[in-house]
């Protein structure tokens, strides 16, 4: 037969728990970003700047 063992158990686990938990957490934050990125590239608008009203209305 196979000889499965099934996988230490204990600090290295917790560890490596660790490690994944803040890498997935920094993966979504890149990905947040990186929608965010887009959707403002969507409305006209390029990253870091806000649309400044319309002076030609109005007067």
């Amino acid at each position: 037969m196979t000889g499965r063992t099934t996988p230490p158990k204990g600090p290295a686990q917790g560890t490596r728990k660790d490690r994944l938990k803040a890498a997935l957490k920094a993966n979504m934050a890149r990905r947040k970003a990186q929608a965010r990125a887009r959707a403002d590239t969507d409305n006209g608008k390029t990253a870091g700047e806000t649309q400044a009203p319309d002076k030609s209305e109005g007067n």
